[in-house]
C-alpha cells in the first residue's frame, strides 16, 4: 500500500497541464477605439441607476420592479446558480472518493451442476477510488466551469441592463402615444369648430359641397387616428407588464394620459459630456465581458481534449470485513482489503481523439469571432447613440420652430378665410401641416429620450 501511495505522490509531482494557456486577446487597441469614437479618455461616471436622471418617479418604480420580477432576469439568475453548482461539482471530479458499502449475498446453485452447497456471506467496508489528474484535464475542467460561471455572471448583468433600457424605452414610447393622443384630440376640437362653421355656411348656401366634404374628410381622418393610438397605448402597457413580470392590471404604477409627460419637459443634456469616456468603456460592457469569458472557457476545453491523448492513471482500493454469518462479521479474521492501480493508454481510435482536439480549436475560433463581433457591435451602438442624441436635438429645435410658425400661419389663414380672402383648401392644408408638425415634434422629443437611454445602455448600463 505504501508503494501505491509513493507512486501516486511521485506522479502528482511530475504532473503537468497540457493544452494552450489562455491569453486574453486584445482586439483593437484602446487608442484605435478612442479615435473611432472620438473619445477624449475623460472619466465620466455613469451610475447604475442612470434612469433616475429623467426625474420620473413612475419610471423609477417600473424599472426597480422589473429588476426584481422580470422573467428574463430571474431566468438568468437561475442559469448563474446552475453555473455555480457546476463549478462545485466539477471541482470534485479528480479528488479521491470514498464510499461505504454493505452487502449480503446468498446463492442457491442448481442441482444440475453437481453437489454444491448453498453459499451466503456478509460484507461491509469502504471503497476508495481516485483518477489522478496527471495531465491537467481536471484543472482545465475547473478552469472552464469557472469561466462559464463568470460568463453567466456578466450575462446576468447584461440582461439587467437590457431590461432597464427596454423598460425606459417602452415607457417613453407610451408617453409619446399619450402626447400624440393629446395633439390629435386638440386638433380634432379645432377641426370640429371649422367643420361646424363650414356646415352653417353650406346650409345657408354661402359655400359649396366641395368645402363641406373637405372639412368632413379632415375631421374623419383625425377621428380615425384616435382608436389606433389608443390601441398602441394598450400594446405598450402590455409590453411593460411583460418586462415587469406581472399582469397588465397589476403594474406597480398607474400610467395615464393625464400624468405629467416627460416629453413636455425641458431636458437639458450636456452634449460635451458624450465623449468624456475612457476607451476601456467598450471592454467593460457586460455583453463584451461575457463573450470574452466564453472564449476563455472554450480555450480550457482544448486542454481537456489534449489530455485525452495521454495515459490515464487511476487507483481503487477496498478495506472492510467479510464473513459467512453476521455474528462473526467483525472478528479479526474477517478483515479484507485490496487495491487496484490501473493504467489506460489510447492506442488506436481512428483519430477520434485528435479530431476532437481540432474540433475544440475550431469552436474556439468561432468564440473568438463572436467576441470580436460583440466588441464591434458595442462600438457601433455607442457611436450611434451619441450621434443620435446630437442630431435629434438639432432636429427638435427645427421642429419647435416649425410648430410655432404653423400655429401663427393657421391663425392668419383662418382670419383670411373668414374674410373671404383665400380658398378653404388652403386653410385645410395649413391645419394638416400643423398636425403633422406637432406630431413630428412629439416623436422627436421621445426620440431624444430614447437615444439617451440607448447611450446609457451602450456604455454598459453604468460602470
Amino acid at each position: 500500500m505504501r508503494k501505491i501511495l509513493l507512486l501516486s505522490v511521485s506522479i502528482l509531482i511530475v504532473s503537468c497541464t497540457v493544452g494552450p494557456n489562455y491569453v486574453k486577446p486584445e482586439i483593437y487597441e484602446d487608442k484605435q477605439i478612442a479615435e473611432a469614437l472620438k473619445l477624449n479618455n475623460a472619466n465620466l461616471k455613469i451610475a447604475n441607476d442612470w434612469y433616475t436622471e429623467f426625474d420620473d418617479e413612475k419610471l423609477n418604480i417600473l424599472i426597480n420592479y422589473a429588476q426584481l420580477n422580470s422573467p428574463d432576469i430571474l431566468s438568468s439568475i437561475a442559469k448563474l446558480r446552475q453555473a455555480r453548482s457546476l463549478v462545485l461539482i466539477n471541482r470534485t471530479n479528480f479528488l479521491p472518493m470514498l464510499n461505504l458499502n454493505t452487502e449480503y449475498d446468498y446463492v442457491k446453485p442448481s442441482k444440475n451442476i453437481g453437489l454444491v452447497s448453498d453459499t451466503d456471506y456478509f460484507q461491509a467496508g469502504f471503497d476508495a477510488s481516485w483518477e489522478l489528474d496527471i495531465w491537467g484535464k481536471g484543472r482545465r475542467l475547473n478552469e472552464q466551469t469557472m469561466a462559464q460561471f463568470e460568463q453567466q455572471l456578466y450575462s446576468l448583468r447584461n440582461v439587467k441592463s437590457l431590461i432597464a433600457a427596454e423598460t425606459a424605452t417602452t415607457f417613453f414610447e407610451l408617453k409619446n402615444v399619450h402626447e400624440n393622443l393629446r395633439i390629435a384630440k386638440q386638433n380634432l376640437k379645432l377641426q370640429q369648430d371649422i367643420f361646424n362653421s363650414i356646415a352653417k355656411k353650406y346650409d345657408a348656401g354661402l359655400t359649396d359641397k366641395s368645402d363641406y366634404n373637405q372639412a368632413k374628410y379632415i375631421l374623419d381622418t383625425t377621428t380615425a387616428l384616435i382608436p389606433s393610438l389608443e390601441n398602441n397605448a394598450t400594446n405598450l402597457k402590455n409590453a411593460l407588464a411583460v418586462l415587469c413580470g406581472t399582469l397588465p392590471d397589476r403594474l406597480p404604477v398607474v400610467i395615464s394620459q393625464t400624468d405629467s409627460n416627460p416629453l413636455n419637459r425641458v431636458y437639458k443634456y450636456n452634449l460635451n459630456t458624450l465623449y468624456n469616456l475612457p476607451a476601456s468603456i467598450i471592454r467593460t460592457r457586460p455583453d463584451v465581458k461575457s463573450a470574452e469569458r466564453a472564449l476563455a472557457a472554450q480555450n480550457a476545453a482544448i486542454g481537456q481534449a489534449v489530455a485525452e491523448l495521454y495515459p490515464n492513471v487511476s487507483l481503487s482500493a477496498m478495506f472492510g470485513v467479510q464473513a459467512h454469518n453476521l455474528s462473526s462479521l467483525f472478528n479479526s479474521d474477517s478483515k479484507a482489503y485490496g487495491y487496484n492501480p490501473a493504467l489506460s493508454l489510447p492506442l488506436f481510435n481512428w483519430n477520434k481523439l485528435t479530431n476532437n482536439v481540432e474540433l475544440q480549436k475550431q469552436i474556439k475560433q468561432q468564440a473568438y469571432q463572436n467576441y470580436r463581433k460583440t466588441l464591434l457591435t458595442a462600438v457601433g451602438e455607442l457611436d450611434n447613440a451619441a450621434v443620435g442624441i446630437k442630431k435629434e436635438i438639432e432636429r427638435n429645435k427645427a421642429l419647435k420652430n416649425a410648430v410655432y410658425n404653423m400655429q401663427q400661419a393657421l391663425n392668419s389663414m383662418r382670419q383670411k378665410y373668414d374674410n373671404g380672402l383665400i380658398e378653404f383648401s388652403s386653410l385645410l392644408q395649413t391645419q394638416q401641416n400643423l398636425l403633422k408638425a406637432q406630431t413630428d415634434l412629439a416623436d422627436s422629443s421621445a426620440n431624444i429620450l430614447k437615444n439617451i437611454v440607448a447611450f446609457y445602455k451602450a456604455t454598459g448600463g453604468g460602470y
